[in-house]
């Protein structure tokens, strides 16, 4: 291990191909978090609305709203969450 370190800082490329392979893998694993997260919870906005609209008709029209307002938001927090992982994989 002290070996490896030690080229590493012995070989400023080797340096910087360490640091983008991270950059690159820390991009990969915030973006499908990002995208299992939306999935997860546009499933249970989803879920729960339909239930919700089950159990009173004739509320439908205001639980419907709410729920659209709130899977409007979380689209705008995951495609906020997507934007930055893609810039920091292209900065790095």
């Amino acid at each position: 291990m002290v070996d490896m370190l030690a080229l590493l800082q012995a070989v400023p490329e080797a340096v910087q191909a360490a640091k983008n392979t991270n950059a690159l893998l820390g991009a990969g694993i915030g973006l499908g978090l990002a995208v299992i997260g939306a999935g997860i919870g546009l499933g249970r906005i989803g879920g729960q609305a339909a239930e919700a609209i089950a159990r009173q008709p004739e509320a439908g029209a205001d639980i419907r709203g709410a729920a659209l307002l709130i899977a409007v938001l979380l689209e705008g927090v995951t495609i906020i969450a997507l934007v930055f992982a893609l810039l920091f994989k292209l900065i790095a």
